[in-house]
């Protein structure tokens, strides 16, 4: 019965609320602020306040929350540790075995710079040789970036 009251109570001083702010010309939000101070008068009216009363004051039903709890973190912790770990034992192995492979397979660079070769020829004829020989040195640089990167 208390709690009747007081929804009661918070219920009116929405819809007061709510009458002032119709009076300032803000309609929608009067609108709004009416439609959520009715909620607690409604819940009392269904028997929704009167069931959820009755399911507070028992032990039993909060053990029965817990056990439900429990169970929801065991499924939980369960598929977390299952993505975790990658599926089945076989699975696992042949994960690990195609990652050594790959390991096994790969080629580390000879290098941490690219080796451009040198001309000295070019360094001795000037601009008219470099013109004259084709142009291959112009690339040279570009060709050692390329195999630093593995392109």
């Amino acid at each position: 019965m208390l709690t009747s009251t007081v929804l009661a109570a918070v219920s009116a001083a929405g819809l007061g609320i709510a009458l002032v702010t119709a009076y300032r010309r803000r309609f929608l939000a009067a609108t709004r602020i009416a439609a959520w101070s009715l909620i607690p008068v409604g819940l009392v009216l269904t028997g929704v306040v009167d069931w959820l009363t009755d399911i507070v004051l028992k032990p039993t039903v909060w053990a029965g929350f817990g056990v439900l709890a429990l169970s929801f973190l065991l499924f939980t912790v369960s598929r977390a540790v299952e993505r975790r770990s990658g599926g089945s034992r076989a699975e696992r192995r042949k994960r690990r075995a195609a990652i050594r492979a790959r390991q096994r397979d790969a080629v580390a660079p000879a290098s941490a710079t690219p080796g451009i070769p040198a001309a000295p020829e070019a360094g001795r004829k000037g601009r008219g040789a470099k013109a004259a020989g084709g142009g291959d040195e112009d690339f040279s640089d570009i060709e050692a970036i390329l195999k630093k990167h593995g392109i």
